[in-house]
């Protein structure tokens, strides 16, 4: 038995689309699960709740032998260790109790680098994996770059503006994945029983872009002109706050996007291994651009 946490969540619902095209028996956690999609829920054992609170994850874990483990994003959030350290607690205690094997869960890159500790986000979601690690559970993290999807919030400004804006340098080459590579080495490693320990798993896309470069084949992919523009930090956080987002949450953001231009996501050596298959063209392709011209 395989649990998902998250499963309405981008990479959450590809994990069990994987998962069930592989034949295995899962089970999801979902606060509503009116929201997982029909086929789904009908192949899925499901405990309603939250994955954050102790009754849900004993519940959940029972008879489990991997866990996918993805702390919902909250926006509102006061104390940003409250959304990953906090938040994983009650399941780091129910691994043990439920005698779970292995975890996987979703992080970041940057462990060792000079910024690691000043990288807001970053920074925390770091802390989470040493939590779960220590917990005694095998453990996989799998580390990742800015995700392409991530562009998807902007699709409504490229689509009427031809533009989209970050406080990175447009020249800052860096790497970038799919949520869909994720979700296949998420899913790889959970059907796997054949690890065990401690590490991380590196999803780096095929190629390091710069927002510039994403510009240029937004373009040609599109068949417009798209333009990328760095923005003050300032000017992001306060586009955060606009949206609802609490101080501490947006300054955590702000944080982390200062510490990639600061080379973050650059440390983390490219492999065969390491490097994902989905380029960006193929993902503007079938992703950004059905979304910029719907």
């Amino acid at each position: 038995m395989i649990v998902v946490t998250a499963p309405t969540s981008a990479i959450g619902r590809q994990v069990i689309d994987k998962l069930l095209a592989a034949g295995e028996s899962v089970r999801v956690i979902a606060r509503d699960p009116a929201k997982l999609a029909p086929h789904v829920r009908d192949r899925v054992e499901v405990v309603q709740g939250s994955h954050g609170a102790a009754e849900v994850v004993n519940e959940a874990f029972k008879g489990a032998d991997a866990v996918f483990w993805l702390p919902p994003p909250d926006a509102k959030a006061t104390i940003v260790e409250a959304v990953f350290t906090d938040f994983s607690k009650p399941a780091c205690a129910a691994f043990k109790t439920a005698g779970v094997e292995r975890v996987v869960g979703i992080s970041a890159l940057g462990r060792g680098t000079a910024v690691a500790d000043k990288a807001g986000l970053v920074t925390a979601s770091l802390a989470m994996d040493d939590l779960i690690a220590k917990s005694g559970v095998s453990y996989r993290a799998l580390t990742m770059p800015s995700f392409m999807d991530n562009l998807l919030r902007q699709a409504g400004s490229i689509k009427e503006k031809a533009m989209f804006f970050s406080p990175i340098a447009g020249d800052q080459k860096s790497p970038t994945c799919s949520t869909g590579d994720i979700a296949a080495a998420a899913a790889k490693l959970l059907i796997d029983t054949s690890w065990s320990g401690n590490g991380h798993v590196a999803v780096l896309g095929p190629e390091d872009l710069s927002f510039d470069d994403m510009a240029q084949i937004m373009s040609e992919v599109l068949g417009k002109k798209v333009t990328f523009q760095q923005i003050p930090g300032e000017t992001f956080k306060a586009r955060l706050l606009s949206f609802g987002s609490t101080e501490a949450m947006a300054q955590a953001t702000l944080d982390m996007m200062t510490a990639k231009n600061n080379g973050l996501d650059n440390a983390e050596p490219r492999t065969a291994q390491s490097s994902s298959p989905t380029s960006f063209r193929q993902w503007c392709e079938a992703v950004l651009k059905p979304a910029v011209m719907a």
